[in-house]
């Protein structure tokens, strides 16, 4: 058995027997034991609700987080390719990106009540900025050296955006939508504790004031953990294709 499975491994062993230990030795009635959690699990497995509430999530991750990248990874690489676009829309990208998705959640529910729509505007809104703008930095970050080449060659303005400027780009743009997705998968949950009635945010907070019932809340916060590794193990994948391979370290 290799590093990368002994020592995660070793890793939560660890930290589920100090999790057990801890809850033993407080005495604690509300803060559930790990097998409790995972009782919890099978129980909403049985009653058909983890796949539910997992499937509602991912939905509307999937459909905000996407609609983030067609618009940001274009957006982006053309104000980072075009210096007046850039100074025009450069303040106002400055100005709303700062802004938390959370204080959107009373204006994403006035214009979309409460319905799928609502948290896909937030999980796009807080995943389109960090995109655009690790975008427009990558183009502007691109050695001048490489442009210099491809002009030498003839390449019209067009090719050199398609062969040489996006190309450079794509590492930093998968690196950004790693953290953008990473991002999202936080804000639907916070999204759904408000804003639905589905989905694993709302799993926690129903859970929570339906009996206290702490050891589905605490499963839910597990699963929600595990999904977005999972998520994050999918989108590393990116990094494996030949035209991006070059723009990271093959360290073991």
């Amino acid at each position: 058995m290799n590093k990368s499975v002994l020592l995660p491994a070793a890793v939560l062993l660890a930290v589920y027997g100090l999790w057990d230990g801890a809850v033993l030795l407080s005495h604690s009635d509300i803060f559930p034991r790990p097998y409790q959690v995972f009782l919890g699990i099978a129980e909403l497995m049985q009653r058909g609700l983890l796949l539910k509430y997992v499937v509602a999530s991912l939905f509307r991750v999937s459909i905000g987080f996407t609609l983030a990248v067609l618009i940001g990874v274009p957006v982006g690489l053309l104000l980072g390719w075009f210096r007046p676009a850039f100074l025009a829309f450069n303040p106002l990208i400055q100005i709303l990106r700062p802004i938390s998705p959370i204080a959107w959640i009373p204006i994403a529910i006035l214009w979309f009540h409460v319905d799928d729509r609502a948290p896909i505007f937030l999980i796009f809104l807080s995943s389109v900025f960090p995109i655009t703008v690790t975008s427009i930095a990558a183009v502007q970050n691109i050695q001048p050296v490489y442009v210099r080449a491809a002009e030498n060659f003839g390449l019209t303005r067009l090719e050199l955006f398609r062969r040489v400027i996006f190309p450079a780009c794509l590492p930093q743009i998968i690196t950004s939508l790693r953290i953008s997705l990473g991002i999202a998968w936080l804000v639907v949950v916070a999204a759904e504790m408000i804003a639905v009635n589905s989905g694993l945010g709302y799993l926690i907070i129903d859970a929570r004031n339906a009996g206290k019932r702490y050891d589905l809340v605490v499963a839910g916060m597990l699963m929600i953990g595990l999904i977005g590794l999972i998520l994050d193990l999918l989108i590393r994948r990116l990094e494996r294709f030949e035209e991006v391979k070059w723009g990271y370290s093959d360290r073991n």
